[in-house]
């Protein structure tokens, strides 16, 4: 009864939803104005057919997928690929991260849409990045006998809760799934609570990104620009609940008086002036990223307004903090400046890496911080104590290696369910 009622309301409502749903998005983000046909299942003049098709919602997903994209086309070496996203900022880091493919939206979850995209295309296998369970989608994918897999798979207690009101709706889309691969054996048991079946755990590929050597040149770049000051990273800070990450950092580094340069690298490119008019409000000298100049002396902020270059920022810097962390966001990528031998810190909420901060915390990778004047503590101690960040940089190196090949054995389950369906 509730999957009849769902399709029927996104077949009434679909369009309305969704046009509102982009208007109110472009106006923080012009970019979601762009390519909103796709967005309908409208057809593409050239349409990649029979190809590997990657569905990674945003930026995070996308970078997830690039080692594991690289063990599937080893396997598959003749095979196009087609990647999907449901952000612009998402688009931009597969267009850049994969030059070859066809990227392009996934339609919303609407019968008609998405049954015209896999007509459109025609993919060999889907692998959907993470958490993305659209019930329409998933139906069409069964309807096509596509097979289709969940890959990097993760549920946090929280959405899962979520999904348990729903159960008639849910555990048919994640039974069309041909494997569900698993992250962790927590997250492999919340998603067997929501109706998954076929449930391996092969780890979090995100353990298998090496920093591109564009990245290390580009930090090369960064480190002479600053010059020889110590440099700390504030990476992916957000905006939630009127509360604004990178100000609240911001305010507690008005009480420094030492050389380093604080970096802040907003998760939005949205908020880029805001930071920079925060910082500025606050009485800090700032310079940004974009200006392309020598960061002078007595610069105390540099903004780091770009994307797609958060491997070099952390590469440069001498210690680093994980926003979405001390708002409750549940934390961005906690394993980004661990794989680049920095000394990490993050905030309370982990919700989104509870594995993975338990796991650096575990290894001696990171510290956790409960407010914004804890992180400054911290950061005044590590600045004044570099062989302790040695110390951390050591330990995270062991931390990576041992979480490594999640990319290879999804890869193999891929495979395998394939063949065994042959």
């Amino acid at each position: 009864m509730l999957p009849a009622l769902y399709r029927l309301l996104t077949r009434l409502l679909g369009r309305p939803l969704a046009r509102h749903l982009l208007a109110k998005r472009s106006r923080r983000s012009p970019a979601y104005l762009l390519h909103q046909g796709e967005r309908f299942g409208e057809p593409l003049d050239n349409p990649v057919q029979h190809a590997i098709w990657v569905h990674a919602v945003s930026v995070g997903e996308t970078r997830a997928a690039v080692p594991l994209v690289q063990a599937l086309r080893r396997r598959f070496p003749d095979a196009p690929l087609l990647l999907t996203q449901m952000t612009p900022t998402g688009r931009a880091t597969a267009e850049s991260l994969f030059p070859d493919a066809q990227c392009r939206y996934l339609p919303y979850d609407h019968p008609a849409w998405t049954a015209a995209f896999l007509a459109q295309h025609k993919p060999r296998f889907g692998i959907i990045m993470e958490t993305e369970i659209w019930p329409n989608l998933l139906a069409a994918c069964r309807a096509a006998n596509l097979p289709v897999f969940l890959a990097n798979a993760r549920l946090s207690e929280q959405s899962a809760q979520g999904y348990r009101r729903w159960p008639s709706l849910f555990a048919p889309a994640l039974q069309s799934f041909r494997s569900v691969l698993a992250q962790t054996e927590a997250d492999a048991e919340r998603l067997r609570s929501i109706g998954a079946e076929n449930v391996l755990v092969c780890g979090n590929t995100k353990y298998d990104i090496a920093p591109p050597a564009a990245m290390r040149e580009l930090a090369a770049a960064f480190k002479q620009r600053i010059g020889g000051r110590p440099v700390v990273v504030c990476a992916s800070t957000r905006f939630h609940q009127n509360q604004d990450e990178a100000l609240l950092l911001l305010q507690e580094w008005q009480q420094y008086q030492g050389d380093a340069l604080l970096v802040i690298v907003p998760r939005h490119p949205e908020r880029f002036d805001a930071v920079a008019e925060g910082a500025a409000a606050l009485g800090l000298r700032v310079q940004r990223r974009s200006d392309e100049a020598a960061v002078r002396p007595d610069t105390q902020v540099w903004l780091g307004d770009s994307m797609g270059e958060l491997f070099s920022y952390y590469l440069a810097a001498d210690l680093a903090f994980v926003g979405g962390s001390l708002v409750d966001t549940g934390c961005q990528n906690i394993i980004e400046p661990i794989a680049c031998g920095k000394p990490a810190l993050f905030g309370y909420s982990t919700y989104n890496f509870a594995a993975a901060c338990a796991g650096a915390l575990a290894a001696g990778a990171a510290l956790q911080v409960a407010t914004p004047a804890e992180w400054y503590a911290a950061v005044q101690h590590w600045l004044a104590n570099p062989a302790e960040r040695e110390r951390f940089s050591a330990q995270a190196a062991g931390f990576i290696q041992a979480h490594q090949g999640a990319s290879e054995r999804i890869a193999e389950a891929v495979c395998a369910a394939l063949d065994e369906a042959t």
